[in-house]
């Protein structure tokens, strides 16, 4: 049986634009949503697709209006919304050691929690190539600006690596399938 949200895709697209205009903010919410899917249908949970997606979509839900309170204004913000506890937990559980104290522990949440920040320095990784596409990134130009601190440096190495070891996955595999989760939806 399949993990319930307690709302639709379109409602939480609604949701999210509700608290969120900037478009930076929209597009990561899209693409933490499709490397989500992805996640899902590789791992096993084909039939909780949609739910991973929700998860991926609104993990930032109170980013932008509430940066010092992010994933805690959230989740009254979605109980609001009549989300399920699920969800709540899921998303909130991305910002542990950070602002909340709620650990990943489904499967879902740790990869939720390796591939935001990971999304983000992959993005910033294909805006320098001559071709702006993932579509023939490899992981060892990844790892060339991933040791570089100053570049991309609000993307936490650190909640990266951590993310990694909650998996039980290498770094290297880590990128290499987030990157290969990339190029299923973008270009």
């Amino acid at each position: 049986m399949a993990l319930s949200a307690g709302i639709t895709r379109d409602e939480a697209w609604e949701l999210l634009k509700k608290y969120n205009s900037d478009d930076f903010h929209l597009e990561h919410a899209q693409i933490v949503e499709g490397v989500m899917r992805y996640f899902a249908r590789e791992l096993g949970y084909k039939d909780d697709e949609e739910f991973w997606g929700i998860v991926g979509l609104l993990h930032d839900l109170d980013f932008e209006k509430w940066p010092e309170e992010h994933c805690i204004k959230e989740q009254e913000l979605m109980k609001e919304a009549g989300i399920s506890n699920e969800v709540i937990h899921a998303t909130a559980s991305h910002g542990w050691s950070i602002t909340v104290d709620i650990k990943p522990e489904h499967e879902m949440e740790k990869v939720l929690y390796a591939v935001d920040e990971l999304t983000g320095l992959i993005g910033a990784v294909v805006i320098m190539r001559p071709s702006k596409s993932v579509q023939d990134l490899e992981v060892r130009s990844v790892k060339k600006k991933y040791k570089s601190a100053n570049f991309a440096a609000g993307c936490s190495r650190e909640v990266i690596e951590r993310g990694a070891g909650l998996l039980g996955w290498e770094l290297d595999d880590l990128i290499s399938r987030t990157i290969t989760a990339l190029r299923t939806f973008r270009p």
